[in-house]
């Protein structure tokens, strides 16, 4: 289960899923839509739609409950060993509360096993309204993971749990190209001797999209410096900074992009300038395709990447440090066709598809060995 939205959770779901299918196993993708990459052309492949009935008595939609009746039809039907979630609320709630009524119908209970990737803990775990309920759904979880060392850390220091948990980083098996790089570079009115930095997130206010085209601004006046950003969120909010900044000639917008793989093809760079990151899926998107990046020095992005080898790490809000980092990528491409060597190599080492996947197996299996309680 997870948010069938352009988002790291939803991407790190849809490839394990996708990932797991091809190997034969039987999955089963539970949301209220498909998620965006899942491949339901594969045979082991399943999708189940949770329908939200809008009911005058109830101010606004229920998700959670109609997601545990959901998740308990597709229990009886087709007997799943492992239920597994990403994020606590709702997927996990709705997940127990599905448990709870399968256990009273002694129908047989899949393990739930969960997955933070971050907002749950750096943000709604923050909220009193919500904190005893996040803490109840990874407390009483068969398992949990977190997709770094960093959101561990502050896991356990948010909701002071003694709840174990495993560290299992996120993947990314790269797609090769299915468009010309001449080709897309023309569709986008971008030269082939310009220079393109990528930047892809949802657009969420920790992703400091403000810093972004401040860093932009500082080349506005460089005809062959563009600004790409692949969209996973209303852009429009930025409308008036990027008329302040005068970037209307370097930048260039697309939404909802789903071959992303053909725009970090045509990209020199990546730039990252979050506030905080459990772990930092566009920046290995990016480096997956030999691409070195900037980043912010926040959360779990230097588990990811490594500072001055797959590119550099910056404070949060250092716009001078971004613009001086990215000048020299721009004047010695020796440098960043270097970097970008080794970013390829770290995405495709230490954040391998088989060796995650696996991971994942390894730890089904552990749980599903545990008695239910």
């Amino acid at each position: 289960m997870c948010y069938p939205s352009v988002g790291g959770s939803g991407v790190v779901a849809s490839n394990l899923g996708n990932e797991l299918a091809k190997l034969g196993h039987e999955v089963h993708f539970i949301s209220y839509e498909q998620p965006f990459r899942v491949n339901l052309n594969l045979p082991t492949m399943h999708f189940h739609k949770v329908n939200i009935t809008p009911y005058e008595l109830f101010k606004y939609p229920d998700y959670t409950l109609p997601l545990a009746v959901t998740i308990g039809e597709v229990q009886k039907r087709y007997n799943l060993d492992v239920v597994h979630v990403h994020y606590a609320v709702p997927h996990a709630t709705a997940a127990l509360l599905a448990c709870g009524m399968l256990k009273q119908n002694n129908i047989p209970r899949p393990k739930v096993i969960t997955t933070l990737h971050g907002t749950d803990i750096t943000l709604l775990a923050n909220d009193p309204n919500l904190y005893s309920i996040i803490k109840y759904s990874i407390e009483k979880s068969s398992g949990v993971t977190t997709v770094s060392q960093s959101l561990k850390n502050e896991t356990i220091q948010t909701l002071e749990t003694k709840k174990p948990i495993e560290i299992i980083y996120n993947f990314y098996n790269p797609v090769p190209p299915s468009k010309d790089a001449d080709l897309v570079r023309k569709s986008l009115k971008i030269k082939k001797r310009d220079f393109v930095a990528l930047h892809m997130s949802n657009l969420r206010a920790v992703k400091r999209i403000p810093d972004l085209l401040a860093i932009a601004s500082e080349f506005r006046d460089n005809p062959t410096f563009k600004l790409l950003i692949l969209a996973g969120g209303d852009f429009n909010q930025f409308s008036a900074e990027v008329k302040r900044l005068k970037l209307e000639k370097c930048l260039i917008v697309r939404k909802n992009v789903l071959d992303i793989e053909n725009y970090i093809n045509i990209a020199d760079c990546g730039i990252y300038t979050s506030g905080n990151e459990s772990f930092g899926m566009g920046i290995l998107e990016t480096m997956s395709y030999g691409k070195p990046v900037l980043a912010t020095r926040a959360g779990g992005v230097p588990e990811v990447m490594r500072d001055g080898l797959d590119g550099f790490l910056l404070d949060v809000g250092d716009v001078k440090g971004f613009t001086t980092k990215l000048k020299m990528f721009i004047e010695d491409k020796t440098v960043r066709e270097n970097m970008g060597r080794s970013a390829g190599l770290q995405a495709a080492t230490k954040f391998s598809t088989n060796i995650i996947v696996q991971q994942y197996l390894d730890y089904y299996c552990q749980i599903m060995a545990q008695k239910n309680e």
